[in-house]
């Protein structure tokens, strides 16, 4: 009799896996959507590092439908921000900034500091002029 040894499959790498900032599903998305609904009202933010890696593909995403300047998508940035100002701000004031530019509309800067209370690493998020 020989002695096989069990091989164990190893798992799956998780491809789309991202950060759960201690919140359920609904109040992740809710979130991620309040922090892109104020990165586009301002067009720049102070958050932590965390954050700001997170809302990037998001709102980029979103520049990305508003380039295509469609009734459609309009209302689809209307129906993922759930704010017509920020929808409409994206649409005709931001967008079409970056009608030549194929990807990468937003910058982070870490700031080299901390937050005092439990000393997360800053940085700021910004649309690249």
């Amino acid at each position: 009799m020989t002695c096989r040894k069990l091989k164990r499959k190893k798992p799956k790498p998780r491809k789309n896996k991202m950060r759960k900032f201690h919140r359920k599903k609904g109040a992740r998305r809710s979130f991620l959507k309040s922090l892109a609904n104020n990165l586009i009202t301002r067009e720049k933010i102070e958050t932590t590092e965390a954050r700001a890696k997170e809302i990037r593909p998001v709102v980029e995403r979103l520049v990305t439908i508003a380039k295509k300047q469609q009734l459609a998508n309009l209302r689809l940035l209307v129906s993922r921000l759930s704010n017509k100002d920020t929808a409409q701000k994206l649409f005709y004031e931001i967008a079409p900034r970056y009608k030549e530019r194929a990807g990468g509309y937003l910058r982070i800067t870490k700031q080299g500091r901390f937050r005092k209370r439990d000393a997360a690493p800053l940085a700021v998020i910004e649309f690249v002029r």
